[in-house]
């Protein structure tokens, strides 16, 4: 699924494209259930026309804001992606969605069809549900402290939980977890203060590495992420994500893989050791 770094940088890459400014003219719909809402004959009728006025990202949502006080809200989910060509661009079996724009074209791609839009005139009732972006300022140490303080859950689980902080999905999660030292699976309230703000450094410039390296990309499949035609360069980056049993880069032991919150977990047990008990909902 992507996570933030993968729709930062299809973001950054619609804007630099030269998507603000141009006029959907017209939607082709291959598969109702990519829009949520309104109703496909709603949503053609009322998108027909309008002018992107902006591209903005709020935690894995991409949100195009149109004129006329309307944003087409977009969550990816497993495979979605979103693809702009100068020229009118010929179907593919897996395009949802195909926008026909003043100059080209916008298609929406999408092979497991998970992915989700929602065209509303009230994009924030979606994203108010959403935790804090990792690298807003107003997340500082003693907020982000006071928000798993008391929270019993299992890190892993918790960073997972996008009402707790946005983008963070299964690769950034171990990731961020690997560099912080820490076990996905203890509790989040048994950090101190000092482990919780390397916690939040850890995050930011995990995130961070991810974005300068355009996403991750896992193979080089239909399904998997790019933009612009490039894959991500991050995996190369990973330390310990589908790492199980390869040597830990920093003493070598061999990464460990358990379930946490239903998703696959990597992690080292040398350098991220579980020095107290798991919580008992932890699935191991």
């Amino acid at each position: 699924m992507p996570e933030l770094p993968e729709i930062e940088t299809l973001r950054r890459d619609l804007i630099s494209l030269g998507l603000p400014g141009r006029r959907i003219t017209d939607v082709r719909i291959f598969w109702d259930r990519s829009i949520q809402s309104p109703p496909p004959g709603e949503f053609r009728s009322l998108i027909r026309g309008r002018r992107v006025c902006g591209i903005r990202r709020r935690g894995k949502y991409l949100s195009i804001d149109l004129d006329g006080n309307l944003s087409l809200v977009i969550h990816f989910r497993m495979t979605g992606g979103l693809t702009l060509s100068e020229e009118l661009a010929a179907s593919d079996p897996h395009d949802r969605l195909i926008f026909f724009l003043d100059t080209g074209s916008l298609v929406f791609h999408d092979t497991r069809k998970f992915g989700r839009m929602v065209l509303t005139e009230e994009p924030e009732r979606i994203f108010d549900s959403l935790g804090p972006e990792p690298f807003d300022p107003a997340l500082t140490p003693e907020l982000f402290f006071s928000r798993h303080a008391s929270r019993k859950r299992a890190l892993k689980a918790l960073l997972l939980d996008q009402g707790f902080i946005a983008g963070l999905g299964n690769i950034y999660a171990d990731e961020s977890l690997f560099a912080a030292g820490l076990h996905p699976l203890i509790p989040a309230n048994t950090l101190d203060r000092p482990a919780s703000e390397n916690l939040l450094r850890c995050i930011r410039e995990v995130l961070d590495r991810g974005i300068r390296n355009r996403g991750t990309s896992l193979g080089d499949g239909e399904s998997n992420f790019s933009s612009s035609g490039r894959y991500g360069r991050n995996a190369s980056s990973l330390q310990v994500f589908r790492r199980t049993g390869k040597p830990c880069p920093r003493c070598s032991a061999p990464v460990e893989r358990i379930i946490v919150a239903q998703r696959s977990t990597h992690f080292c047990p040398v350098c991220q050791p579980l020095l107290m008990k798991a919580p008992e909902h932890a699935t191991l």
